[in-house]
């Protein structure tokens, strides 16, 4: 039950995402970037493993570095878009870069 809860709660946050953006598309960016989902992937952490610190730091300091995979992901985007390149091409080209950043950030973390 909790789990459909947490699937519930998370799929709500992509529907209204979506749907902001179709009248504020800035404001979908902000609301789909913000640390909202972080916040309850922390609570949620948190109340599955209380007084478990270590995991809450290992987590916030992975979402903090996993800034920089995500912002490399929106910048190329951002920059292919402007080229009027397909999206098919953007996902590609972006979760590409992403995907390599993703796995510096992992050895890093190491």
């Amino acid at each position: 039950m909790q789990f459909l809860a947490k699937l519930f709660i998370t799929i709500s946050i992509i529907i209204v995402c979506a749907r902001i953006g179709k009248q504020f598309p800035t404001l979908a960016g902000l609301i789909a970037t913000m640390p909202l989902t972080g916040l309850i992937i922390l609570i949620w952490l948190y109340s599955d493993n209380p007084g478990n610190f270590n995991l809450m730091k290992d987590y916030t300091r992975g979402a903090l570095w996993g800034i920089i995979p995500s912002a490399l992901f929106f910048i190329s985007a951002y920059f292919l878009f402007r080229r009027e390149i397909s999206i098919g091409f953007v996902i590609g080209i972006s979760f590409a870069i992403w995907l390599i950043a993703a796995f510096i950030h992992q050895w890093f973390l190491r």
